[in-house]
């Protein structure tokens, strides 16, 4: 017996859900390798975190071509709007998480055989790179479950990151920096890479609670992106 088309349609929403999942799980396997490259001083692992992007970039347009379709073909409306609309955010800060994390693999080859951190400040990215990655991981779990207080947790997590970002600042301004300017602009960059896709992490819990409230901004201050 044919499924009734609503039936039909709701089940390709949950497929949809199910492949953007995929997709955020890949930047955190994105951003582990590219943080192994940088610590590491690893070509091979920056390598194939620039290759890997491929897969992230090809996500978002066969993701956003099946929720444009879906638009065109099933009228969405009410909840199912807020649905595809959802999906485009969350590809698109997807995307840009997948991209910061080849923009970290590309210093890390760019200074190969060196390494491009200096040994004062491998424990801040190294601390970076697992919030990072546990942003990420977070953000598979929230539009999972659609949890807005997981959501909101994760937006709050993003002030450790925001920590560690300024102690990197604090270290470049102090007067016995003596590693040149060079090294100061790799890890002024490197920061805000780490910085930002902890703020698209924090976006993704954004799109869930519009998905789920219809809410744009958050209630909670300490969401701040």
């Amino acid at each position: 017996m044919t499924k009734p088309m609503r039936e039909a349609y709701h089940e390709q929403l949950d497929e949809v859900n199910g492949r953007l999942i995929g997709m955020i799980r890949k930047t955190g396997e994105l951003m582990a390798l590219a943080t192994k490259a940088l610590l590491e001083a690893d070509l091979d692992a920056a390598e194939q975190a620039m290759a890997s992007d491929s897969s992230i970039n090809r996500d978002q347009l066969e993701i956003d071509e099946q929720v444009l379709e879906l638009m065109a073909t099933q009228g969405p409306v009410a909840s199912e709007l807020r649905t595809v609309t959802s999906a485009l955010r969350t590809t698109s800060d997807a995307e840009r998480m997948g991209d910061l994390a080849v923009h970290v693999a590309k210093v890390a080859r760019m200074r190969y055989p060196d390494h491009a951190v200096p040994d004062e400040l491998r424990q801040t990215f190294a601390a970076m790179g697992r919030a990072a990655c546990d942003m990420s991981s977070k953000a598979v779990e929230v539009l999972r479950t659609r949890d807005l207080d997981a959501a909101a947790a994760l937006a709050r997590d993003d002030n450790e990151m925001d920590r560690l970002h300024r102690s990197l600042f604090a270290v470049l301004l102090d007067d016995e920096w003596d590693r040149g300017v060079e090294v100061a602009v790799d890890i002024a960059l490197l920061g805000r890479y780490y910085e930002r896709f902890a703020d698209h992490a924090v976006h993704i819990a954004i799109n869930v609670r519009y998905l789920v409230t219809g809410e744009i901004e958050w209630a909670d201050s300490t969401a701040g992106h």
